[in-house]
């Protein structure tokens, strides 16, 4: 091949990659956002690296060469030399591309470095890899011997969240923005060490080139911006910038091993209550151990985490802080912890539900107020001190209830109890179907006709409104004598 023949071999090359001909295999697509406010959708091959990507984009974006342009991604800038099959991406990634401001700026946890500086001497490290927990021993071979020592490593992080889109416990990708403009041209100043630097605000700094003007924490004294953390579904292809996912901090990896507190056997992955002692259980025995809790409406009520559960060998400041764990649950248990939630928050509130069957209806109401009528619900109007049917005099307790509370008194399963109930389906169809009289409260039942209502009881014969439950006037006449 002689000299001629090489130049031109080089140069289309070149003209392949600048104008993205060149052939690619198991393409990868990404978006490539400029702070100008372009985007750019391009077809990626893994086994390139970050200049290719720059010679590719640098023209369509307007700039004289790729020595001008720097590629952000996930906190970190990207070196030239950095393949993409190296870095946390996947189809539909968002990278930005912002102009190279070769411009130190001193790093506030090793002020005599420059960002420059520090940039040639780090390797490379993806964000999702930069938190370590657990440690767990493995074999090393001496050269001497046949002899096995084992030597503990500490293992990377592994991300669990809940995607709304998947519907299930899904691994996470850890990504980051400006907290100041929520930018993703976003680079920080160190990677987090713990948890606690990824869930709680302010802890970690950095320098944000999403604006002209780079970003302050505060005006008057001009300290970097903080970084604000945030997790991705790593099982779905993005879905742009507003597509999130809630990390299960308390879901990890049993890189350690440890047996499940309930059932004693060991799986992965686990949930390790934020106990001193962090105690363990398996993800079976935690929806089992809810269930129960359910089932006994023993969940605790909070004013700052919401309806939670604690470690449960009893272990002090063990709530689950992040709610969200209890998505864990098959989606009939946990519409019941739902509407369990919003109850506890209506009681708390001085509230009171409806006690009409099949409704529950929260409702808020004066401290004084007697007389409830569900407004947004069925429409059930009822005493709220005895929660039955309105009604005019002193309350009487219902024989019912009574009874029930009596039968707590024994020890039985509740699942049996409530097959067990002879009259129970009778009581609930009359309860639905009628209203009390609010004078003698017998169960009277409205077949047609106006809203004018006689007891028929012998010795009653009160004169009340269907809708009101209250004596029957003029008022009623006017407004809903037929309906």
């Amino acid at each position: 091949m002689n000299i001629f023949e090489i130049l031109r071999s080089f140069f289309t090359k070149m003209l392949q990659i600048l104008l993205n001909k060149k052939e690619i295999t198991n393409a990868l697509s990404v978006y490539v956002k400029c702070s100008t406010g372009t985007t750019l959708s391009v077809e990626l091959d893994p086994n390139w690296d970050i200049k290719n990507v720059k010679e590719i984009i640098a023209p369509q974006l307007g700039f004289s060469s790729a020595d001008e342009v720097k590629i952000i991604f996930a906190g970190k800038e990207l070196g030239d030399a950095i393949t993409l099959n190296e870095c946390d991406f996947g189809q539909k990634t968002i990278l930005h591309a912002v102009k190279s401001r070769r411009i130190p700026i001193k790093c506030p946890d090793n002020p005599s470095l420059t960002e420059e500086e520090g940039e040639s001497e780090e390797i490379y490290r993806p964000l999702s890899e930069s938190l370590l927990e657990g440690e767990t021993e493995i074999p090393a071979v001496t050269s001497d011997s046949e002899d096995t020592e084992h030597r503990k490593v500490l293992q990377k992080a592994q991300f669990f969240v809940y995607c709304s889109q998947c519907s299930k416990l899904c691994t996470g990708k850890l990504r980051v923005r400006c907290a100041t403009c929520r930018g993703g041209a976003f680079t920080v100043h160190r990677d987090p060490e713990c948890w606690d630097d990824v869930l709680k605000p302010h802890k970690v700094r950095g320098h944000c080139e999403s604006q002209e003007i780079p970003c302050v924490a505060s005006i008057s004294e001009k300290d970097p911006p903080f970084a604000e953390f945030f997790f991705k579904c790593a099982e779905h292809p993005s879905q742009g910038e507003e597509d999130y996912s809630v990390a299960l901090n308390l879901v990890k990896v049993n890189s350690m091993e440890v047996p499940c507190l309930a059932c004693t056997e060991t799986s992965s992955p686990i949930l390790v209550f934020p106990c001193e002692a962090g105690h363990v259980t398996c993800l079976d025995c935690f929806r089992d151990f809810c269930q129960s809790r359910l089932s006994e409406r023993q969940f605790i009520s909070t004013e700052n985490l919401g309806y939670t559960l604690s470690c449960p060998v009893g272990c002090t400041n063990s709530f689950i802080e992040e709610t969200h764990h209890f998505r864990l649950l098959p989606k009939n248990l946990y519409d019941r912890y739902q509407r369990f939630a919003t109850e506890e928050f209506v009681l708390q509130q001085g509230g009171v539900l409806c006690p009409q069957p099949g409704c529950g209806m929260g409702l808020l109401v004066e401290k004084d107020c007697r007389r409830v009528q569900c407004q947004s619900g069925c429409g059930y109007v009822f005493c709220r001190q005895c929660l039955q049917g309105y009604h005019l005099g002193e309350c009487i307790p219902d024989s019912s209830a009574k009874m029930s509370e009596n039968l707590q008194q024994f020890s039985v399963d509740p699942n049996r109890a409530a097959d067990a109930k002879w009259d129970e389906a009778s009581r609930t169809t009359i309860k639905i179907s009628t209203k009390p009289c609010p004078k003698c409260r017998t169960a009277t039942e409205r077949d047609g006709g106006c809203m004018h209502m006689v007891c028929t009881r012998a010795g009653c014969g009160f004169e009340w409104c269907w809708v009101c439950q209250i004596a029957w006037s003029t008022e009623c006449m006017g407004a809903h004598w037929f309906g």
